[in-house]
């Protein structure tokens, strides 16, 4: 979250429960099979249960996920899961709570991770996205990984990417190769999992621990 905030869109500029459902509709009619409510922030929607409820109702359309910064989870998933959502992505660059109200500008990194883990209690098998810094949350990519042991979350590593507005340098970025060396030598059993023709991510796993790990790269 930049320093000074984001300008928010004009609520006429948003699009109507019924939009998001017709245009839903007209992709599924040209085969896209999965549909995934993003942001912003899609939980500020009050009429998000309403959408989730709307796109199960849609023939054909077999995944309806959602990612989110997880503040809400706790409160609000038990009603999505109702809905019928399938999946969820949950944004997380960092396990430390300082380090979290200084990216995010905000309290509640307790939340999330209480979020996280009512998900999986749910059965859910959440993914967890982790923009990798250099000098920033490097330091924390056996943490995450540590942390797949007793949970069964897929961690997302995702390499720094550019794009107008997030200031984007080169030496911020940490390598997929650089990443991997990082976790072997912590890890040496880390190994690589199979993926399938149109997965976004490469999948790997330290045996024996009950999530995985994805490289976006």
């Amino acid at each position: 979250m930049p320093a000074e905030g984001v300008q928010l869109s004009p609520k006429s500029n948003l699009l109507t429960t019924d939009e998001i459902i017709l245009i839903s509709k007209l992709f599924v009619q040209e085969g896209v099979k999965k549909i995934r409510l993003t942001g912003g922030e899609p939980t500020i929607r009050k009429d998000l249960v309403e959408i989730i409820s709307k796109l199960k109702e849609i023939p054909k359309l077999e995944n309806v996920s959602i990612t989110t910064n997880g503040l809400v989870l706790t409160r609000n998933l038990v009603s999505f899961m109702r809905a019928g959502l399938d999946s969820l992505n949950i944004s997380l660059d960092t396990l430390k709570p300082k380090k979290y109200e200084e990216i995010t500008r905000r309290k509640g990194f307790e939340r999330v991770i209480a979020g996280i883990d009512l998900a999986i209690q749910l059965g859910y098998k959440p993914k967890v996205n982790c923009v990798v810094m250099k000098n920033f949350n490097d330091d924390e990519i056996c943490d995450f990984v540590e942390w797949t042991k007793d949970r069964a979350v897929d961690i997302r590593f995702i390499e720094y990417m550019p794009f107008s507005g997030n200031k984007w340098h080169t030496e911020k970025m940490v390598s997929f190769h650089d990443m991997l060396e990082k976790i072997h030598e912590k890890f040496p059993t880390f190994e690589a999992l199979p993926n399938a023709p149109n997965d976004t991510s490469k999948a790997y796993k330290v045996p024996g621990h009950a999530g995985q790990i994805g490289f976006i790269t």
